[in-house]
Parts: structure tokens; C-alpha cells; sequence
């Protein structure tokens, strides 16, 4: 039985018995690792409630503060989380104006999970401020990996230097260095690198890639990515600095060691 079906610990059962007057009428359930590491607090807007109880003790035991609501009213409501895990096919509000209204009024991360995936969806979610867009059904662990990545880029402060190994980005000046030397690299390339090396060993998708890179909106050929990362691997000096994952994407290749 996946790991996420199964219940709480005991001791997440005293804990939570223990904070309960505290934490139930907020709605929020606590873990011990939650309180312990502090990763985030973790927002749900699902009117489904299999998908909601199974998604509070998946995140729960991975570590979140995790609260659960099943209308877009009582999410503009809530006190503002680390990430919003956002359905789209919501009873009152339709999910995308709950995203735009979401954006105008905090800064938290928003996650679209949806059964929605038509291309005209995903973009017109990302449109109105969405920062990742998951289609149903997906893996537990898929969804902690871009809660991860999300929560790296909403907490990443202004000039920020990227650092993996070698490589160095950095986001401020727009300047890229391998082992302390400056690399000449055109926006697009830049903006490649930005996309690995913000969360490195992650595969990013090739639509992901050109939606970042170049825009949501882009219908071209996705060749076009192909012709960059050729450019870009010949000017890092080493082709297997990034990886091709056949099928999948692309991501930078494990360190050797610090840069």
C-alpha cells in the first residue's frame, strides 16, 4: 500500500490531540516533522473529498502544515499559505478566477492540479498567475517535487547566484561563469540555465522549458529548444553538463563537487 494511504503515526496522533484546540478551527492539521522543519504551509482547494484526504496525509507526513478547503470563497479567505494546491472544477467559483484573485492579493505559490488538460487551459491558468499546472491523476511524489521547486523560486531573495559545481548563474547580473570563467550567452540560453539550475537534478520538461524560457504562448517548432541547448552545451565546455532524459526532458548532471 502506498505510503500516503496509510494513517498517522502514534505520536503525530498525540500531537495532534495536544495542539487541537489551537489548530481546529484553522483547519490546519500538524505533523511533528512539520513543526520540526518548518518546510511551508500547504493550501487545498479540492471539492473532491477522496482527493483532499488523500492529498492532506500525503503532504502532512511528508512534512506540511496542511489545511483543506472545497470552495474558491474560502480560499481567498484563508490566511495566506506557502502554496496553494488549486482545482480548477470548484462549485462556486470557477478555479481560474480563484487564481487570478489569488495573485492580485498574495504572493503565495500557486499549483493548478486538475483533470483539465487542454492546452488552452494551462495557458490561460499560467495567464492569470498560476505557477505550475499538474494534470490528473498524478504521483505523490511528483507533487512534492514541485512543491519543492516552487517554494525554492517564491523564496529565492533578489540576486540570487545559482551555484551547481561548477556552474554559476547569476540572476542579478545575467552573468554565467564555469569554473570562475565568464561565459558569453544569448537571453534564451540564459534563461535555460536559470530553469535547471533553480532546482538541480529536477527534469524539466521540454514544454516547461519553452513556456519559461520563451513564453506560454509559444506554438513553434520545439526544435528551436534543441538548436539552444546545442549552443549553450558547447559554450559550457563539457556536452554532459546537462542532461538529456530521453523522453522527458532535460536537467543538469550530478556535481562533482562544490564550484
Amino acid at each position: 500500500m502506498p505510503g500516503y494511504l496509510l494513517g498517522p503515526t502514534l505520536e503525530e496522533v498525540q500531537f495532534w490531540l495536544r495542539y487541537l484546540p489551537v489548530w481546529a478551527g484553522a483547519g490546519f492539521v500538524l505533523s511533528v516533522e512539520a513543526v520540526n522543519a518548518r518546510l511551508g504551509r500547504v493550501l487545498i482547494v479540492e471539492d473532491d473529498p477522496g482527493i483532499a484526504t488523500q492529498l492532506v496525509r500525503g503532504l502532512t507526513r511528508a512534512g506540511y502544515e496542511t489545511g483543506s478547503v472545497t470552495t474558491g470563497r474560502a480560499a481567498l479567505d484563508w490566511p495566506v499559505p506557502d502554496v496553494v494546491l488549486l482545482d480548477l472544477g470548484l462549485p462556486d467559483i470557477d478555479g481560474v478566477e480563484v487564481c487570478r484573485r489569488l495573485r492580485q492579493s498574495c504572493d503565495a505559490a500557486i499549483i493548478v492540479v486538475t483533470a483539465r488538460g487542454e492546452e488552452s487551459d494551462r495557458v490561460l491558468a499560467l495567464d492569470e498567475g498560476a505557477d505550475d499546472y499538474l494534470i490528473k491523476p498524478f504521483g505523490l511524489q511528483e507533487l512534492l517535487a514541485r512543491i519543492r521547486a516552487v517554494l525554492r523560486r517564491s523564496r529565492q531573495p533578489a540576486g540570487q547566484v545559482l551555484q551547481h559545481g561548477a556552474l554559476t548563474v547569476d540572476l542579478r547580473t545575467r552573468k554565467v561563469t564555469v569554473s570562475g570563467h565568464q561565459i558569453a550567452v544569448t537571453p534564451k540560453e540564459f534563461a535555460i540555465l536559470e530553469c535547471l539550475a533553480s532546482d538541480p537534478g529536477r527534469v524539466v520538461s521540454r514544454q516547461e522549458m519553452l513556456e519559461r524560457a520563451w513564453d506560454e504562448h509559444w506554438y513553434g517548432p520545439t526544435k528551436v529548444l534543441d538548436v539552444h541547448m546545442a549552443a549553450l552545451r558547447k559554450k559550457l565546455g563539457d556536452p554532459g553538463v546537462i542532461e538529456t532524459v530521453y523522453g522527458h526532458g532535460f536537467r543538469l548532471a550530478d556535481a562533482d563537487g562544490p564550484g
